[in-house]
């Protein structure tokens, strides 16, 4: 259950800023939010002031007309929504619609939960930098390193190490010779040393997954290609480094720069790729895959759960802005559209380009989700956590 709960909890917050974004930038905008939904329907509860500024709490999902924001707690814990009058395009005359709005305020509106989601990726790696972030180390000076460890950044499909089990994280501890003697490792060399003098032989090596102790029995190969190692895994000597507040604050802003920029290289190296019919080379994880990899980051512990919800908000925000219909850049792309051609674009018109829109990305979802369920065996994983 630890794979479901944590992924439910990262989706949850993902969402839910995302939306909050929107609702927030919005209101300060004097449009009108009609309802701030924690979690999506069927509603639970809800809360909203009447004229008279009183809060008035009430159970269900009975429509409910008020002049201030309704708030609503629902069953289903995926986050959160956002209703903004207009929002369609419908209601141009009233002054607290959406619709009625000059470009550039719907347009920071759509972008501003793309902007939180950066926001939240900047600060979950700042506190990660000040609390402590794990980092290879081979070259930190002047910082405080705490839990120093060599663990496996790769592991080669098809290797000795991938037939012996060896995942990516895993510690590297030490050996067991075959006299019972054991051999501990505090240097990547060391452990690179062992295996290349025992090439051809069984050696087992002293691990840990998470906190779990294991030992995997496997035969370094004599002959394998030269980028590969006799085990065909890849290592780094990391530790938990954590920098003074104004460091981590900087830490964590250039950091997210940096994976927000090697993030668009890579969808724009992506989509050369399948426009040009080359082969794709890369692996892309729909909603099953990240619920995978999100179990598995959680064994590693709490940090590596921040990093890894960073990384993920950073995705859903470029995601977000791409010019394609049905998301947030799609909306703001009529909008320019709009703007530039001096006059409205027809409503029926973009709002058959969104729905065509989304219904290819539910397709792609699907195709996606079918890739990784014959990918990852999840039906093997899955079964493993009820």
């Amino acid at each position: 259950m630890l794979t479901v709960i944590t992924f439910i909890i990262v989706l949850g917050i993902l969402v839910f800023v995302h939306e909050f974004g929107h609702f927030m930038v919005a209101r300060r905008n004097g449009v009108k939010a009609e309802e701030f939904g924690f979690g999506f329907p069927p509603r639970i509860c809800g809360w909203y002031k009447n004229k008279h500024g009183r809060r008035k709490f009430f159970w269900g999902s009975k429509e409910v007309e008020s002049e201030d924001t309704v708030y609503s707690l629902n069953w289903i814990p995926l986050g959160g929504f956002v209703k903004i009058t207009g929002e369609d395009g419908e209601e141009k005359n009233d002054p607290q619609s959406f619709s009625s709005k000059p470009a550039y305020v719907r347009v920071k509106i759509l972008a501003a939960g793309v902007a939180m989601n950066v926001l939240l990726a900047a600060v979950l790696l700042s506190v990660g930098y000040f609390i402590g972030i794990p980092q290879a180390v081979e070259d930190a000076a002047g910082v405080h390193l705490k839990n120093e460890k060599i663990q496996i950044v790769e592991t080669i499909a098809g290797s000795p190490a991938d037939k012996m089990g060896i995942q990516v994280g895993d510690q590297v501890t030490g050996v067991v010779n075959s006299d019972g003697s054991a051999v501990s490792f505090s240097t990547v060399e060391d452990v690179q040393n062992y295996i290349n003098a025992h090439k051809g032989q069984e050696i087992k090596l002293e691990m840990k997954r998470g906190n779990e102790p294991i030992e995997l029995s496997g035969v370094p190969r004599m002959d394998y290609p030269a980028n590969e190692g006799a085990l065909g895994i890849s290592l780094v000597k990391t530790a938990i480094v954590s920098y003074p507040w104004y460091e981590a604050l900087w830490r964590g802003v250039s950091s997210t720069a940096n994976l927000a920029w090697m993030i668009v290289v890579s969808f724009g190296t992506l989509l050369w790729k399948l426009v040009s019919g080359q082969s794709v080379g890369m692996d892309v994880s729909g909603p099953v895959g990240i619920a995978v990899l999100t179990g598995e980051v959680a064994r590693l512990g709490f940090i590596y759960i921040l990093q890894f919800t960073a990384l993920l908000s950073i995705n859903l925000a470029i995601i977000n802005i791409l010019p394609i219909p049905a998301l947030d850049g799609g909306r703001i792309l009529f909008i320019l559209i709009e703007k530039f051609k001096g006059s409205p674009i027809s409503q029926k018109f973009e709002q058959r380009a969104h729905n065509i829109g989304f219904a290819l990305l539910i397709f792609l979802m699907v195709l996606v989700t079918a890739r990784d369920v014959a990918r990852l065996d999840v039906l093997e994983k899955l079964k493993g956590l009820f």
